[in-house]
């Protein structure tokens, strides 16, 4: 079994931490490592690092290499500019068909927290297995919503299929996208729906197949670039086909239109998260709603549900009388927000681009 790791995201969200030259899956964001290690340390020792491979931009190729020296410099498929995601898993997908095209693999991410760590691994295990013995499947992992979120995706769970390792395997009924507060509270309520985390495991010819179906367009771009893969001139080829490939999300190009019976899901509480923005990261940490989150130098009196990280080790951040704050402090920026004022933290962000702010982003 081969695991994909996606890791070309930008990270917006968690400006000023976050950056353009550095984004959030390779900054320690949760501990002493950056997010993209702690995805690599869930797969071993359950995953040699020779089936480990990771999908990045190839502005970040130095980052991801310095960080994972681990991983086989061949186990890094570097896109040339950025596109959306459909054009990403193609190429992963593609090239792992070449040595087998059966080849169960999962499909992960970079930028999420996952705190029930023997539960996900024993759900890949079972994943993996079930798409050793039909190839020409895919299985979903969901988690189980923690509370009725408008934030997130969700897949529509069916009758059980069967049950395994004391796992339960449901027929897929679809997916529903970002619901507004009415439907997420009514998601929520039927207990028949899961939160989308983008993970599923499948065949790599599978899923290649696929797109040869939907996306011709990447397909056959991507299967230009294949016939140069390990060539001399694999690198020019690999820049001028994936210029002519479409920019598309994968549930767009593929998983809207997936054929019901093509797909299973199974939905468990791995303390999952997606800490892709300051609000999800204090929600996905505190102990207790409300509770404050910190890291770094920081010294609190009479502050009440905040999210407050220092990562200036020559200051400390003194707050008192405060509550419903994001402070984060950097060497050359400091946030300071409401909570629910962050949407317009991104959009400040956005305009920077051609001002004197540029080198901030």
């Amino acid at each position: 079994m081969k695991a994909v790791i996606f890791a070309g995201g930008s990270g917006v969200r968690l400006w000023p931490l976050s950056r353009r030259k550095s984004p959030k899956q390779f900054e320690k964001i949760i501990g002493d490592k950056s997010t993209l290690q702690l995805a690599v340390d869930r797969l071993t020792p359950d995953f040699d690092y020779s089936d480990i491979y990771i999908s990045t931009n190839v502005l970040y190729a130095d980052i991801v290499k310095k960080q994972l020296p681990e991983i086989p410099g061949v186990n890094f498929f570097f896109e040339p500019e950025k596109k959306d995601v459909a054009p990403a898993i193609a190429l992963a997908m593609g090239i792992i068909s070449k040595s087998d095209p059966k080849e169960p693999v999962a499909i992960l991410w970079s930028d999420h927290l996952v705190k029930q760590v023997p539960l996900f691994k024993k759900i890949l295990k079972l994943t993996g297995s079930e798409v050793k013995k039909n190839p020409n499947k895919i299985v979903f992992i969901a988690n189980k919503p923690r509370f009725p979120s408008t934030n997130l995706g969700y897949i529509h769970i069916g009758e059980q299929i069967k049950k395994k390792d004391d796992i339960n395997i449901y027929k897929f009924e679809g997916l529903k996208y970002k619901p507004n507060e009415e439907t997420a509270k009514k998601f929520f309520k039927s207990k028949k729906y899961g939160w989308n985390l983008g993970y599923f495991v499948s065949s790599a010819g599978f899923i290649f197949e696929y797109f040869k179906r939907l996306a011709p367009n990447i397909y056959n771009n991507t299967e230009s670039i294949l016939k140069n893969y390990g060539k001399v001139n694999y690198q020019s080829f690999l820049k001028q086909a994936y210029g002519r490939v479409e920019s598309i999300n994968f549930d767009n190009a593929i998983l809207e239109n997936l054929d019901k019976k093509d797909a299973c899901v199974i939905v468990e509480d791995i303390g999952w998260s997606d800490v892709g923005s300051w609000e999800a990261l204090k929600e996905a940490l505190q102990l207790k709603t409300e509770e404050n989150v910190t890291n770094g130098k920081v010294y609190l009196d009479n502050v009440q549900d905040s999210l407050i990280y220092n990562y200036d080790e020559d200051k400390m951040i003194v707050g008192v009388d405060l509550e419903e704050l994001i402070i984060i402090n950097t060497q050359d920026a400091i946030l300071i927000t409401k909570k629910n004022s962050m949407g317009k933290v991104k959009k400040i962000i956005e305009s920077f681009p051609g001002t004197e702010h540029e080198n901030l982003i």
